[in-house]
């Protein structure tokens, strides 16, 4: 038999739920408790999984057992207690054994529900998006980036200069003895990128191939490697061969390597570019608008945000910045060491915008339902197979990566919502 009790926090939502599981639901669970045990236990004069139940509590107690039992009826008492109080979380609840005992186990659910959400204005804001403009120094700027990627680096004669790709070959010595980390054979070093140390590159300047030199060189006093902080080192260097960047010629041969369809001269390809630079201008107004219509819009909501909700999402954005950290290559240990910061540093940082984020995300819900926001599942389901099809994916398999239908309906709504708040605050 469960029983339940329900003790209400006012404050933010919260609902603390009592629930007993005890009777023959107890008994069961102590019963198969011990049979999980049995299989393994082992205790003189009884073959392994034999060992009698009045044997193995006379040995072990039979509160050994309670933990066991607690466990496998844990989920039937967090169902019961969703079951009888109706409640509706929206974050994972909280559970705490409150006691066990030969009678049965006790539960307390920490229960945090959806707060009132009260939207005193969203109309009327006159909050206009900036005007998108594109300059010819835009323009010309992103062709060069353009030429620069289509660079030709030619072999060249003479002295290493400023700009130029060396092919080198080094080792450092620290006190006459090799240090880790500080051999490279065929090693393309371009002159003026910083790579190494400081005085380094501006020492192979005037260098020839075949050349060889000793560079007398000391290490930053905050270089990582402690041995080598401060140190004074030689790196010893030569010269393979030089290299030159070329740039190319916006000519014929230039946009076939380009390979942009109907771009064959260089008015068509600056067209090219000033609309590419528009349509991300475009985005990043539209995106810098709808954040500023919502902080706005923001700022009329009366709410009381429990903390459990903010938490939760700092969660969420915790998992996403660990998946954007791995796909660099960066696990978040490895981030802590670079940046000289604790996970609790980066869960601060992430607060306030986890705090927004679920008052933009509630605040919307309820214009929704004051705008009578709905979409269909026809709609939804139109919505998941263009989705699908745009990332190459059978559409049960985005819907399951995407959470369901049921997603895309709310996703859609949420859209919808926002494109209202726009039209509302012109």
């Amino acid at each position: 038999m469960a029983k339940k009790e329900e003790k209400e926090t006012k404050k933010n939502n919260v609902h603390e739920i009592n629930v007993k599981i005890e009777g023959e639901n107890w008994t069961k669970a102590l019963d198969k408790a011990f049979k999980e045990k049995q299989k393994n236990v082992k205790v003189d004069g009884f073959r392994k999984g034999k060992v009698p139940r009045e044997i193995f509590e006379k040995k072990f107690g039979k509160e050994s057992l309670y933990i066991d039992a607690a466990d496998m009826v844990l989920q039937d008492a967090y169902m019961k207690a969703m079951e009888e109080s109706k409640l509706i979380p929206v974050v994972q609840p909280a559970v705490e054994l409150k006691g066990l005992s030969d009678e049965g186990a006790e539960f307390t659910f920490k229960i945090v529900t959806k707060p009132e959400v009260k939207v005193n204005k969203y109309k009327g804001l006159n909050i206009k998006p900036e005007k998108v403009e594109v300059t010819d120094e835009e323009i010309n700027h992103e062709l060069g980036h353009l030429l620069e990627r289509y660079t030709e680096l030619v072999t060249k004669e003479g002295k290493v200069e400023k700009g130029n790709i060396a092919i080198i070959d080094f080792e450092g010595f620290k006190d006459d003895v090799a240090f880790e980390g500080g051999k490279g054979e065929n090693y393309s070093l371009e002159i003026g990128s910083n790579t190494f140390i400081p005085g380094f590159e501006e020492q192979v300047i005037g260098m020839k191939v075949g050349e060889e030199k000793d560079l007398n060189l000391t290490f930053p006093e905050d270089y990582g490697a402690k041995d080598l902080a401060g140190a004074a080192v030689v790196f010893k260097v030569k010269v393979n061969e030089i290299k030159e960047k070329k740039t190319r010629e916006l000519d014929e041969d230039f946009f076939e390597d380009l390979g942009m369809e109907g771009i064959d001269s260089e008015e068509k390809l600056k067209a090219e570019i000033k609309a590419s630079i528009t349509a991300q201008k475009e985005m990043e107004v539209e995106n810098k608008y709808v954040d500023t219509i919502l902080e706005e819009v923001g700022k009329n909501v009366e709410v009381d945000i429990p903390e459990e909700m903010v938490n939760e999402e700092v969660n969420r954005l915790m998992g996403r910045f660990e998946e954007q950290m791995k796909m660099q290559g960066i696990s978040l240990e490895l981030y802590y060491q670079f940046t000289q910061s604790t996970e609790a540093d980066l869960r601060n940082q992430m607060e306030k915008e986890a705090f927004n984020n679920v008052l933009y995300r509630l605040m919307l819900e309820e214009i929704m339902t004051l705008e009578k926001v709905e979409v269909s599942e026809d709609d939804a389901n139109k919505e998941a197979e263009e989705l699908a099809k745009k990332y190459q994916m059978d559409k049960e398999d985005f819907l399951k990566e995407f959470g369901g239908i049921e997603m895309i309906q709310y996703d859609l709504e949420m859209r919808k919502t926002i494109d209202l708040l726009k039209e509302y605050n012109k």
